[in-house]
């Protein structure tokens, strides 16, 4: 008898005299959530076309004006998949909790979309236009684009589908790493893997530092956020200053203000070549500071004066510094 209580709603769903009307907007984005009979739901739509049409000049797209039922069929709404839930088996505190529930979820076309871009032949795969740039720019990119992606569907009530995802993410920027330092991916896992707390204890990620005299270091972290629902979640659009013009590679480097040899900062150069063919040339051996310039593709090396001249008189120091 209490299996057969649950199966039976608590309320009239059918009484003919309750109607019900939400709305929500942002931008040119609007949701309506209407209780009651399909047939004055498309009254609705009508009239607001006409009005539309009539006072503001706007025409409604007919291919995303839809109307569907909330728990057959889900409404999308700022990249957010909207129905309502109804289990019956689902009890807190001797009450159906779930039925009649708004629930918000991450579509599977989002989840396939955004893997897309880190896949080749169905694998994930590195980017090739992020091998010549430092291991910090590298990790600091894949992390803010994860971070982005979770942080905004925080409110999904099954956020914990986007695990696929990460992993995708996360073997792509390993690649992307094996693929700069000539090594695998296992190393490379090796040696940028982090523990880190969060509230939901202690998460793994990949991180890199970039460590500086008298400052704090600068971290750049992939991963390490727990994909857990987050209720009180606030997206909060953050405005990009206009007009932000990035620095062009060799700029950066001589902003370091340090040798890329010994790491010392007195009388900062920089030392050309004009082929990267000079750098390899067949049955030659080539000194150190020859093969880090073609192993990173530049026909440019920011020096010191020290071994600006040790370059030049042709006895270059033996170890350089990665």
């Amino acid at each position: 008898m209490r299996k057969q209580l649950r199966s039976l709603p608590s309320g009239d769903p059918r009484d003919p005299g309750f109607r019900r009307l939400r709305y929500v907007r942002y931008c040119d984005d609007t949701l309506l959530g209407f209780t009651g009979p399909k047939a004055e739901a498309e009254e609705i739509k009508q009239r607001l076309t006409a009005f539309l049409r009539d006072e503001l000049a706007l025409e409604l797209s007919a291919d995303k004006t839809l109307i569907t039922h909330a728990r057959i069929q889900a409404a999308r709404f700022l990249g957010y998949e909207i129905t309502v839930l109804h289990n019956d088996r689902k009890v807190t505190r001797g009450r159906r909790s779930a039925n009649g529930v708004v629930s918000l979820k991450v579509p599977a076309s989002v989840i396939k979309a955004k893997k897309a871009s880190y896949l080749s032949r169905g694998k994930p795969e590195g980017r090739p236009r992020l091998i010549n740039e430092d291991d910090h720019t590298i990790v600091n990119t894949y992390g803010a684009e994860w971070r982005g992606i979770v942080q905004y569907y925080l409110l999904a009530g099954n956020v914990h589908r986007l695990h696929r995802l990460g992993w995708v993410m996360e073997t792509s920027l390993l690649k992307t790493l094996a693929n700069k330092h000539r090594s695998s991916v296992a190393k490379m896992a090796r040696r940028y893997a982090a523990t880190i707390a969060t509230p939901h204890g202690p998460r793994k990620c990949f991180e890199a530092r970039i460590e500086r005299s008298g400052r704090k270091p600068l971290v750049a972290r992939f991963g390490g956020i727990p994909l857990r629902r987050n209720k009180d979640a606030a997206i909060t659009d953050r405005v990009l200053v206009p007009g932000t013009i990035r620095h062009k590679e060799l700029i950066t480097r001589l902003l370091a203000n340090r040798c890329e040899i010994c790491r010392a900062d007195d009388g900062i150069t920089v030392h050309h070549v004009r082929r990267l063919a000079d750098l390899t040339r067949p049955g030659q051996p080539q000194p150190a500071w020859a093969e880090f310039m073609a192993r990173r593709r530049r026909k440019t090396l920011v020096v010191c004066r020290t071994c600006h001249d040790s370059i030049h008189t042709g006895q270059p120091k033996p170890q350089l510094t990665q």
